[in-house]
Parts: structure tokens; sequence; C-alpha cells
């Protein structure tokens, strides 16, 4: 079912792809589209809309707004951390310019919002509240991702509020969207939003985590780039809070620092993850997160069928390899 949704979206995508001129601004918008991915955000909102009201096609649309504004963030978050890779190519500022990166971002947020253009006033309006409201908390969360690393002191609270505002709305916000195509109102789909904040932190930690663990040939990504750029990230402030003092003080010095061997500092870093317990105690938080998804899923108003997938949906995308 999960693979129709995708296909579904995919042929849409590819029908609404922009041929229009110049194309210098075009081409980065439709090369970073074109790149793939497990395009989470746009199967959520067709998956909510079919399990509510059979309305796929309906949907299609915001699915396509979603993906749009996520892959507007991608370019221009790239641009920002100074990455060389996204899901295994180079990122659109190094295929071509910053200036070209910056300027192709921006129209890519004025295509999310065109994309809605597609629905009735009423639903138009609400969608466009929702839309915008998520759009906003975003960028506040990019900005907390952009303070941290300038800052003394970094609480776990303050971490899981960024990746709420810059991961997980977003998923929340295509759920919720979906289940009002559907037919919810906006209240009724509630539930939708909190199973897409959920998953959005189960999925940003796992990221986090795969991030100094795991493979770049399937992670899509420079393997360690959050410890190069020296990124507070949750297993850091586990670390830091799990260490002794020699521990702390090495993390400390390590995050402070941007050597030209960046390898010898990746490798240090994950020891001192490895050694406090850092590594298996996001592991766990990642676990207790999925698991309170699964459980809101009980709270929709969808048949027991239409909620197994959902759940299977949640269980499928935490399966990423290392």
């Amino acid at each position: 079912m999960i693979a129709t949704y995708q296909q579904a979206f995919l042929a849409y995508l590819e029908e609404n792809l922009h041929k229009k001129t110049p194309r210098t601004l075009y081409d980065p918008a439709n090369y970073i589209l074109g790149l793939g991915g497990k395009r989470i955000r746009p199967v959520l909102a067709l998956l909510a809309a079919d399990a509510v009201g059979n309305e796929i096609q309906k949907a299609l649309p915001a699915a396509l707004a979603v993906e749009v504004f996520h892959n507007f963030s991608l370019v221009h978050d790239d641009i920002m951390d100074e990455a060389p890779l996204r899901r295994g190519k180079p990122t659109v500022h190094e295929k071509w310019n910053t200036n070209t990166g910056i300027l192709s971002g921006d129209v890519m947020l004025v295509m999310a919002y065109e994309c809605l253009n597609n629905y009735p006033p009423a639903l138009f309006a609400e969608l466009t509240q929702l839309f915008s409201k998520t759009a906003r908390e975003v960028c506040e969360g990019q900005q907390y991702d952009m303070d941290f690393p300038t800052q003394e002191r970094v609480s776990q609270e303050e971490y899981l509020k960024m990746i709420r505002l810059k991961t997980a709305v977003l998923l929340g916000c295509s759920l919720q969207m979906g289940a009002m195509i559907g037919g919810l109102s906006c209240s009724e789909s509630e539930a939708f939003y909190a199973f897409g904040i959920q998953l959005g932190l189960a999925f940003q930690l796992q990221d986090d985590y795969l991030d100094a663990f795991g493979d770049s040939a399937t992670f899509g990504k420079q393997v360690g780039g959050d410890i190069i750029e020296n990124k507070k990230t949750l297993l850091y402030l586990l670390a830091l809070e799990k260490g002794d003092a020699e521990q702390r003080s090495t993390l400390e010095e390590l995050f402070t620092t941007t050597p030209e061997d960046s390898m010898e500092k990746i490798q240090k870093a994950k020891a001192i993850f490895r050694a406090t317990g850092a590594d298996s105690a996001i592991q766990a938080l990642i676990e207790t997160y999925t698991q309170n998804a699964l459980k809101e899923v009980q709270n929709f108003r969808v048949s027991s069928e239409k909620k197994a997938v959902f759940k299977a949906f949640a269980l499928q995308l935490m399966e990423r390899k290392l």
C-alpha cells in the first residue's frame, strides 16, 4: 500500500515539475526534488487522506506542497551547514553555486504555497493556516539549530524543542492536512498531528544517531557531519550528562575545534559516545517516541485495518539501516 502512495505521488510530481524559464532557476529545484528519498511527508498526507475519506487524488496537491517545502528547507539548510552531499549526491549549492541555491530555494517556497490553490476557499484557508504555522515553526527550529553551536550550554529540553520544530511539525502537518482533505475538521484531525510529532521526534533522533554511527553509502549524507560542525545533538548532551569529568572535558574541547583531520575528531567523539552509554540512551529514547506514536494511532477516526497501516508505516520507517 505504501508503494502505491509513493508511485501515485511520484507520477504527480513528474507531471508538475516546472519546465519554465529561466532554466537556471528551475533546474536546481527539479534536481533536488528528483534526488529521491522515501517521500515520507507526501506519503503520510496521502495515507491520512485515504484512511479518512478515500481521497488520494484530492490530497496530491497538498502532498506536493509539503514535499516541495521540505526540499526548499533542505537547499537552504545545506548552504548554512556547508554540506557537500544530500542523499549521496552533490548539494544544490555545490553543483551550481550559493546564489543559485538561495534563489531556487526561494522559488520553491512560492511553489509550495501555489500547490494549495487547488482547494476550495474554506478548505484552502484551513490548510494555509496550518501550513503557514508549520513553515514558521520550521524556520524557528532551524534558527535554534544554528544558535546551539555557539551557546555555552544547551539543555536536552531545548534540543528536543528544536527538533520538534525543525522536523516533527512538518510530519504532523502532512498528516493533519491529509486527514482534513479526507473530511475531518481541524479539531477532529489533531490525533494525526500528534502521531506525526511523536514519529518525527523518533525519526530525527535516529537521524542524529545515524549521523555518527551510520554508513554513508546507505545513510545518504556525510557521516560525522554533526560532529565536524560542532552540533550539540542529543548524543553530545547525553554524553556530557553521563560522562566523567575527563570525558566531559575532552568532548567539550573537541566541540570547539576544527582540525584538518576531521576523521580523528569524529572517531574520538564516537568513542566517548560509546563509553558513556550515550549511544544506548538515545536508542532507548527513539524506541520511546516510536511507541508514543503507535499509541496515538488508537485515537484515529479510521478502521482497525487503516490503523494497522499507520502502525506498519511507523515501524518500517524506523528500520533504517545503519
